[in-house]
């Protein structure tokens, strides 16, 4: 769902951009008229936000993560996307936590008048998404623009979206892409993809096209052709954040594993530990989960319906007319994580987990979704149920 379908040969478009080129792509997508989203360090975190200018990326800031710990470093190279994900995804757009649906008022006869609520195209130009974001982002269209039930706010938003990649050189010690298979390099999907590389050389990024767009956007920005040494050094670049992933799901049929799993004692162990705040499905870039929530004025003459995001963690969200389904914090740690890894297949075909890691970094007890994982496999391996292990 790129903003033109016309893919490109990525051979025939390689580039080299350096700093000026990236402050030009910043102006030439606003002249456009692209409300440029992308990462700046502000507030202790890098978090995406609008950008006027390429100045406000986080050029010399990465991050120090581990399970419920995050914060900011102090680069001496002056990278702008030498940082893991941060604690917003790109979901925070594309399927904001609040969209009005409805409005109704109360006529002076009584009546009333129930206006729907208009969705208007987006115009977003993302910068710096990143390879398991590029594939959660894929993942969420599938959930929200296909099927029977489609979301036409997402899609407003989601059409036309100009995506820039930027693929990842230095994985986070809570990453995980390459278990998942949506990283470090980028997937289909982007307009732009840009590997950053600084050297004794000079800091550059190597940018290639994957729609007519990104071409035509490149073609007006100022560049060189990519030099054999680029290209290898950013080639070799990815390559080598593939081999530093700080953490792995076990090698098996993640799928298989998890539906055998429903009466596992792991369960017991994390549900001591989990607090059922949630904070996992709100970080997540593919959970996808709301409620509609009714509000009144006072007077009674208006009303609203407002989609809100909700979460699997929710006490009522498993409510029925004689009380929640999964009443204990076991059970519905069991639903988020069986879904996630298991069950999403079943309704969507693919896995519902990136491997970004966020779900680890803003849990504040720190569970990890990969420790649990290998925790099941091996009680799966003790009892003799595991299913047949993956090749690597």
């Amino acid at each position: 769902m790129a903003s033109a379908t016309a893919t490109r040969d990525p051979e025939d478009t390689f580039c080299v951009l350096d700093r000026t080129g990236i402050d030009a792509l910043v102006r030439v997508l606003r002249a456009r008229g692209r409300t440029v989203v992308g990462p700046t360090a502000r507030d202790g975190a890098i978090v995406l936000a609008e950008l006027e200018s390429a100045d406000e990326l986080p050029y010399g800031w990465g991050v120090e993560l581990e399970g419920g710990h995050y914060r900011l470093v102090r680069r001496t190279d002056g990278a702008a996307f030498a940082h893991s994900a941060g604690p917003q995804s790109w979901k925070n757009f594309l399927l904001p936590q609040r969209v009005r649906q409805w409005t109704a008022d109360r006529g002076p006869d009584g009546g009333l008048t129930v206006r729907a609520e208009r969705h208007d195209p987006a115009s977003y130009a993302f910068l710096g998404v990143r390879p398991c974001d590029l594939r959660a982002i894929a993942v969420q269209d599938r959930v929200l623009t296909g099927g029977r039930h489609k979301d036409d706010a997402y899609r407003a938003r989601r059409t036309g979206a100009f995506l820039i990649a930027v693929e990842c050189t230095e994985p986070g010690a809570t990453c995980f892409c390459v278990s998942m298979g949506t990283g470090p390099s980028a997937g289909p999907g982007y307009d732009i993809a840009m590997t950053e590389v600084v050297d004794d050389a000079g800091h550059r990024f190597l940018a290639r096209a994957g729609t007519a767009e990104g071409a035509e956007v490149l073609d007006g920005l100022p560049r060189r052709a990519a030099d054999p040494a680029t290209r290898t050094t950013a080639a070799e670049a990815v390559e080598a954040a593939a081999g530093r992933m700080g953490r792995t799901m076990p090698p098996t049929d993640l799928r298989a594993l998890l539906a055998g799993t429903m009466d596992a004692e792991r369960w017991n162990d994390v549900a001591a530990r989990c607090l059922t705040c949630g904070n996992c499905t709100m970080a997540c870039p593919t959970c996808f989960c709301t409620t509609t929530e009714d509000v009144t004025d006072l007077t009674g003459d208006h009303a609203e319906r407002w989609s809100r995001w909700d979460s699997c963690y929710d006490l009522d969200f498993s409510q029925l007319h004689g009380g929640p389904v999964r009443e204990s914090g076991r059970s519905r740690y069991r639903q988020w994580l069986t879904h996630k890894l298991g069950t999403w297949y079943d309704q969507f075909g693919s896995s519902g987990c990136v491997g970004c890691g966020r779900c680890i970094v803003w849990c504040p007890v720190g569970i990890d979704i990969t420790e649990e994982a290998h925790a099941l496999h091996q009680e799966a391996l003790a009892r003799g149920t595991a299913p047949r292990e993956e090749p690597s």
